[in-house]
Order: structure tokens, then sequence, then C-alpha cells
């Protein structure tokens, strides 16, 4: 128990310094920008409304001040994370007064649940079809599954959200393909709303659930064909134990710890695939959010999104690292 706890506090120590390095960068790249947020949102505004010479100075003036634009780079970054540890980002300039976080929480659960869906589907589908196909090599029911899945595999997220926008949005229209629920319902707890809801995510998982399914398959497939082929699978065979507890116990265990690794390094690039599926269906998520801000040159809003990402996916990766151990016995000796 111990030598776990210390594993434990090795990976928090390593996730923490990867939200730090990772929300660090983000400020950097955002803040050296040649955007100026300031003038972004003094054109949006007097664009709106015609505004005499003095109120446009004035409302400058307060800008800057408020964001701190013309401070030292090291001055906005401690103010930064002062900031940032008091949950506070500022407001969104092209929501404003709206805070940023705000807008972020607003828009999180709709993407945390399209995550969540998405890559329990593909993990646990594409993984059990990939060990039943890499240990029955001869189904051809398996076969056909690998065939489908190595042509869907290499295909980018982007191209089978249009795929299936032009299908089930143009040539046989029976899915909603934009937004997040019908305008004509109340959201709430009502079954009008949820069932709007449901809906909507359709095209927007299933984009996601075809492509990730092929890579976990294949890797699966590959996995158990070599684990098959280890003395301690021949020795149960002949031993006459049950073959569900061969493919369950023996086979299956062994091949997901590597799966498992696979699955850390994998949330990063649904995320990034999640923010164009958005775009493309206009999902009210933190990936259409980002896209807005950064056409806006909102930076205290591309960092709200940003740091909750980062943190999102480093504390995945940690959740991850911690079920190695209950599941491989040769790192829980280690």
């Amino acid at each position: 128990m111990h030598g776990y706890l210390l594993f434990a506090g090795k990976r928090a120590l390593l996730m923490l310094a990867v939200i730090f390095f990772g929300v660090s960068l983000t400020f950097l790249v955002t803040h050296l920008s040649p955007i100026n947020p300031v003038e972004a949102a003094l054109g949006r505004m007097t664009a709106r409304s015609v505004s005499n010479p003095e109120a446009i100075v004035a409302m400058r003036a307060a800008l800057t001040e408020l964001y701190g634009v013309e401070a030292p780079l090291w001055s906005q970054y401690l103010n930064f994370w002062g900031r940032l540890v008091r949950g506070d980002l500022g407001p969104s300039l092209m929501a404003f007064p709206t805070p940023a976080m705000t807008l972020v929480m607003r828009a999180m659960p709709w993407t945390v649940t399209l995550l969540t869906v998405a890559t329990l589907i593909t993990f646990v589908v594409g993984n059990i079809l990939g060990g039943l196909a890499g240990y029955s090599q001869n189904n051809k029911f398996l076969k056909a599954f690998g065939i489908v899945a190595i042509a869907i595999q290499p295909v980018p997220y982007y191209i089978v959200a249009f795929i299936l926008l032009i299908i089930f949005g143009f040539l046989w229209p029976i899915l909603p393909i934009s937004g997040g629920f019908a305008m004509n319902v109340t959201p709430g707890m009502n079954w009008p709303y949820i069932s709007s809801v449901l809906q909507h995510a359709i095209l927007p998982a299933s984009s996601l659930v075809l492509v990730g399914f092929g890579g976990w398959f294949l890797g699966m497939r590959a996995l158990v064909s070599n684990v098959v082929t280890e003395d301690y699978v021949t020795y149960a065979e002949l031993a006459g134990v049950k073959k569900s507890t061969i493919v369950g116990g023996y086979v299956m265990r062994n091949a997901l710890v590597p799966q498992l690794t696979a699955l850390a390094m994998a949330l990063g690039g649904v995320f990034s695939g999640t923010v164009i599926t958005e775009q493309v269906f206009n999902y009210p998520g933190l990936g259409s959010l980002l896209i807005d801000a950064v056409n806006a040159g909102d930076y205290s809003l591309v960092l709200a999104v940003s740091t909750v990402s980062v943190t999102a996916v480093a504390i995945a990766i940690f959740i991850v690292d911690l079920l190695h151990p209950l599941l491989d016995p040769r790192i829980r000796a280690e």
C-alpha cells in the first residue's frame, strides 16, 4: 500500500507539472500574438453603434487598465496565475462583461458529455471486438469488422463529420445537424428537452466513435494475437480452463495494459478532434467556444478554455496511470 501511495504521489506531481507548463505555454502564445484584444473589442463595439471619439478613448483606457495589456509580460503572467488561483480570468471581451469562466462552465457539460460517451463506446466496444478478433482469427463476422476498421481508422474526424452531415442532413434528413437542442423546447429536466439533446448529439458522437473505434479494434487485435501464443495461454487451454476465463482473465487483461497507455495518449487527440467536430455541427461545447474566442481575439476566453482543457486531460491521464498497477502485477511489484 505504501508503494502504491508513493507511485500515486509521483504521478500527481507529474500531473501538476503538465498542467503548469501547458497553461504557461498557452499564456505565452496568446500574449505574444499580434492581435490586440482591446482594439478588437473596440472594433466590435464601434461597429454595432456609432460612438464619439471621446467615448472611444475612454473605453480604450478602461479596457487597457482592466486587462493590463500595457504591463510587462512577467507582470501579466503573475497576475494571470493570481487570478487563476481564485478561479477568475476576467471578463470575456466578446461577451463583455460576462466572466470568461462563466462561458466555459456553460459549454463544458456539452463537451464533457460528448467526449465521455464517445470515448467509453469506442474504448469498450473496440477493445472487446478487437480482443475477440485476435483470439478467434477465423471468425468471418469479426474479419468483416477488421476490414471496416482498416478503412475508417485513417480518416480524419472532420471528414467523417462532413460525410455524416451530408448523409443525414441532406440526402436522408432524419437527424438534426446543428446546435445542441431544438429552439422550440424549454431547457430543463423534461423529456422533450432531453430527447432533443440526445438527437442533436447523435451525429457529433458518431463521427468520434466511428474514427476512434478502428484504432482500438486494430490495436487490441494485434496485442491479443501476440498474447495467445504465450505459454500460459496454451497451458490453460490444455488444462481445460473455460474459454471465457482464458479470454477475459488471461488474454484480454494482459493485452489491455498497453491500451490504457494508448487511451491516456489519445485523450488529447480526441479533444482536438472534438473542436473541429463541434464546429462542423455548431455544437455548443468548448470547441465551438474556443474557435469563436480565437476569431474574436478574446484571449481571456482562450486562456479559460485552454486551462480547463489541459487540466481535464491531465487529470484523465493521471487516473489512467493509477489504474495500471491494479491491472498489471508487474507494475504493482515494481
